[in-house]
């Protein structure tokens, strides 16, 4: 690897030690109703995302829930020293994206059938720290 490649490899890996991420892929519920929860908690502090999350009807809310800690623990896991509070983390960044589809009939009458179309997602979260932004 050469001296130019090497630098800018750096930079990326200094980069990206303060982001962290979590993905969630073939998530079976359908990427539009997955976007309803996700848009309610982008750009949140994570205490407030948390909650959010936890009182919410939809069942979407529940696998982000689950992700959005997971994202936390990974967190937690490349800073070992640093306290959450004092971190000021957020949801820097969720994106929904369509995943496979599942393609099952359905019986109609008159001897016909109608296709059904099960669809998945995939969810990804990155927490950033404000802090880092105001610098």
């Amino acid at each position: 690897m050469g001296n130019r490649k090497k630098a800018s490899a750096e930079k990326i890996k200094e980069v990206k030690k303060n982001i962290v991420f979590a993905k969630l892929n073939n998530c079976p519920i359908s990427a539009r109703k997955m976007r309803l929860v996700a848009d309610q908690v982008r750009g949140q502090r994570i205490d407030k995302a948390v909650s959010i999350l936890k009182f919410s009807p939809k069942e979407a809310s529940i696998r982000l829930e689950k992700l959005l800690l997971s994202a936390i623990a990974n967190w937690q896991s490349k800073h070992e020293s640093d306290d959450i509070e004092k971190a000021g983390l957020i949801i820097k960044e969720i994106k929904v994206d369509s995943g496979r589809m599942l393609k099952r009939l359905r019986t109609a009458p008159q001897g016909r059938a109608h296709r059904i179309r099960k669809r998945s997602n995939h969810v990804t979260i990155v927490l950033g720290s404000k802090q880092l932004e105001l610098k």
